[in-house]
C-alpha cells in the first residue's frame, strides 16, 4: 500500500477517479478545489496498491491536524465502485501511518453524507470506529425525499400563492453582481459575509455550467430572491438562498423555492438539500431556519465530523 502525496501531475488522473467514483461531486474536482489554493495548504492523498489506485482524499494542512479540505463542507476517502471493505481498512491503516511519517498529531475526517453516493459508500464509517476515531461534531442538515415529501405547510403555501398573484417568475439568470450584493445584504443582519465572492462565483460557474446555477426572481427588474443551486446528478443543493424585505413580503423567496424543488423533480432527481441549520460547531441549532426548510417538507441527516488522534 502506498500514499502518494498530490501534485499537478496527478490532476488527470484524479478527476478521472472522482468522476468514475461512487460520490463523483464536481466539488472534489481539481478546477473546483484549487479556486481558493491560496487560502488553504493542500495536502491531498492518493492511496495505491501496488499501481492500482484505490482511493482519494481531499485534504489541507492546519498546523499539526491533516485535515478532510478546509474549503469543503465535507469530503472524506473517495473510493471506486470495485474498491472493497478490506481494501478500506488498509486505505485507513496507511492514511494513519502516513499522518505520523509527516508529524501531525491529529486527522480531522469530514464524512460525506450518504445522500451524495451513487452506491453504498460507508465502510469508512465502519473503519473510522475500528480505530478508535471520535465523533467530535454533528451538523444537521434537511433534504427532501422527492418521491415521500411531506405537505408544504399551510403559511408557505399562502406565501407561494401570493408570490403567484403578483405574477412573480422564477428564470435562470447571470446576473451575478446583483445576486452577491442582495446575499451580502441578506446576511449582513445577521453579522455573516458570503464565503464566495461574486468574481469567485462567476469563476466557478465557467467552469461547472451544467453544475451550478443562478435561480431568480425579479420584480421590476429588480432582483428580490435568489437560489445558488449545486447540482450534484441525483442531488440538489441550495449553496445560497437570499432575499430582502420587498421579497420577503412578496413571498418571492418561498416562490423560488418551491420552483427549484419542482424543478428537481421534474429532473427525476431523489433529494433536494438545504444544507445545515446549525451554529457553533453543530452545539447550537437555529431552530427558525430549519422550521423554514421543514415548512417545504425537508427532513433531518446529519453531517459527522471525526477525529484521529495520531498518538
Amino acid at each position: 500500500m502506498k500514499c502518494v502525496a498530490y501534485s499537478a501531475e496527478h490532476r488527470d488522473v484524479w478527476d478521472q477517479w472522482v468522476g468514475a467514483s461512487r460520490t463523483p461531486l464536481f466539488f472534489f474536482k481539481r478546477d473546483f478545489m484549487e479556486y481558493h489554493a491560496d487560502r488553504f495548504e493542500d495536502a491531498s492523498l492518493l492511496f495505491y496498491d501496488e499501481d492500482d489506485l484505490l482511493a482519494v482524499l481531499p485534504a489541507s494542512r492546519h498546523g499539526d491536524v491533516l485535515s478532510s479540505h478546509g474549503g469543503l463542507t465535507f469530503g472524506g476517502l473517495i473510493f471506486g465502485p470495485k474498491v472493497r471493505a478490506d481494501s478500506v481498512l488498509a486505505v485507513f491503516d496507511r492514511l494513519v501511518a502516513h499522518a505520523r511519517e509527516m508529524g501531525y498529531r491529529r486527522i480531522l475526517y469530514k464524512s460525506i453524507p450518504y445522500i451524495f453516493a451513487s452506491q453504498g459508500a460507508q465502510e469508512d464509517l465502519y473503519a473510522l470506529t475500528r480505530i478508535g476515531a471520535n465523533l467530535v461534531r454533528r451538523d444537521l442538515s434537511s433534504v427532501i425525499y422527492q418521491g415521500n415529501r411531506p405537505k408544504m405547510s399551510k403559511g408557505r403555501k399562502w406565501l407561494v400563492a401570493r408570490a403567484a398573484k403578483l405574477g412573480l417568475k422564477a428564470e435562470v439568470s447571470q446576473d451575478w453582481d446583483q445576486f452577491h450584493d442582495l446575499l451580502a445584504t441578506a446576511l449582513q443582519r445577521h453579522g455573516a459575509q458570503p464565503v464566495h465572492s461574486a468574481e469567485e462565483l462567476k469563476l466557478l460557474q465557467s467552469r461547472f455550467p451544467d453544475n451550478i446555477q443562478l435561480n431568480v426572481i425579479l420584480h421590476e427588474q429588480r432582483m428580490v430572491a435568489g437560489a445558488v443551486l449545486f447540482r450534484f446528478g441525483h442531488v440538489t443543493h441550495t449553496q445560497y438562498l437570499a432575499t430582502n424585505d420587498e421579497g420577503k413580503d412578496m413571498g418571492a423567496l418561498d416562490a423560488l423555492i418551491e420552483h427549484c424543488i419542482r424543478e428537481g423533480e421534474e429532473r427525476r432527481e431523489t433529494f433536494f438539500s438545504f444544507g445545515i441549520s446549525t451554529e457553533d460547531g453543530g452545539k447550537v441549532l437555529n431552530s427558525g431556519l430549519i422550521n423554514q426548510k421543514e415548512n417545504f417538507g425537508a427532513r433531518g441527516i446529519v453531517l459527522d465530523f471525526y477525529e484521529i488522534n495520531i498518538n
